[in-house]
């Protein structure tokens, strides 16, 4: 069984964390679909990666937390990957998460927590609106934040983020006091005893970013639960629909 993950949702067909990269990610079938959150200057959940805004438009620089809602709407985020997607902004996860079928699978990321406080209960609490939390793993390369989310709701299923590898990840994984449901490593260094190690702690492995297919056939054989991918031909692949 395999899980798939469109990363940011199709970011090499229209502009990452956006309604344009989600819906394009729904018509090739995902299952599964990957998502930034940070907070807002006005406390609102926006669908965003970067810390600031200049990688998308160089006009502005400031945090992502000094900006309000209502400014990051006015922000053009699309010319910059194509003049077709021309105005488009990011948006509220409030606006994403009406979007999605109800069969679909998260993982929504937290970005940057120590700049963003009571992130942790306003995602949660977003979750259990939508009735979402039997189908949302979140994730978080800050684990003290993951612990906050399993203090506040325990049922929610936490994935841990690995950008460097370090040796025996999996003694780090039982160290980590928390539940853990999956362990996200860089697909740089993930190997089949990572693989094998993690599962005998009974959680799953999805590597980040994986979009070589024949990496990606690798990591499959090495037993991978699957992958975080931008390539629309990996995330159209999951032979389950839930966590």
């Amino acid at each position: 069984m395999v899980l798939n993950f469109a990363h940011m949702g199709s970011l090499t067909e229209a502009p990452e964390n956006t309604i344009p990269s989600i819906q394009k990610a729904l018509e090739h079938k995902t299952k599964a679909i990957e998502l930034d959150v940070q907070l807002t200057k006005d406390k609102q959940l926006v669908v965003v990666h970067d810390r600031t805004l200049e990688r998308y438009n160089p006009n502005f620089t400031k945090n992502i937390r000094e900006y309000t809602m209502e400014e990051i709407y006015q922000v053009d985020v699309g010319s910059a990957f194509s003049e077709a997607f021309k105005g488009t902004s990011f948006v509220t996860l409030e606006e994403i998460l009406e979007l999605l079928p109800e069969d679909i699978i998260l993982n929504i990321e937290i970005k940057h927590a120590k700049v963003h406080q009571g992130i942790e209960a306003m995602l949660i609490d977003r979750l259990q609106n939508h009735n979402l939390e039997d189908q949302t793993i979140i994730s978080a390369f800050d684990h003290n934040s993951l612990r906050k989310v399993q203090r506040i709701a325990p049922n929610i299923r936490v994935g841990l983020l690995y950008l460097h590898h370090l040796p025996q990840l999996w003694d780090h994984v039982k160290q980590s006091s928390l539940e853990v449901y999956s362990v996200h490593p860089s697909q740089d260094w993930t190997d089949q005893q990572i693989i094998e190690e993690c599962h005998k702690l009974g959680c799953k492995v999805f590597p980040f970013t994986v979009n070589d297919l024949e990496r990606y056939d690798q990591l499959r054989s090495y037993g991978v639960d699957g992958v975080f991918t931008d390539n629309p031909h990996i995330f159209s692949i999951s032979s389950q629909n839930k966590l």
